[in-house]
């Protein structure tokens, strides 16, 4: 069975998250990023390959970009999809992002 999620490095700077961002899958993504984003230095989020997002997933980018700052450094997502910048937008934390 493969994994419904996987994480890449797209460039010394960007860490990619492709698959499904979900309920389903949040926490293992969200411990899983936050390891790659502390052995690295990446300052891009690229959200090109996910497949599926929901609320979860929104609250996970949110966590990753929290966990970023108190690290001291700046993450920036790319790549965001529309149906998630719309639930975004309107939860009110589009700003986040």
């Amino acid at each position: 069975m493969t994994s419904p999620f996987q994480l890449a490095s797209a460039g010394p700077d960007t860490l990619a998250v492709s698959g499904a961002l979900t309920f389903a899958t949040a926490a293992d993504v969200l411990s899983a990023a936050r390891a790659e984003l502390d052995r690295g230095r990446q300052a891009r989020l690229d959200l090109a390959g996910l497949t599926q997002a929901d609320s979860a997933g929104l609250a996970t980018v949110i966590a990753l970009l929290a966990h970023s700052r108190t690290q001291g450094r700046s993450l920036s997502v790319t790549n965001l999809p529309a149906g998630m910048h719309a639930l975004a937008r309107v939860s009110g934390v589009d700003s986040f992002l």
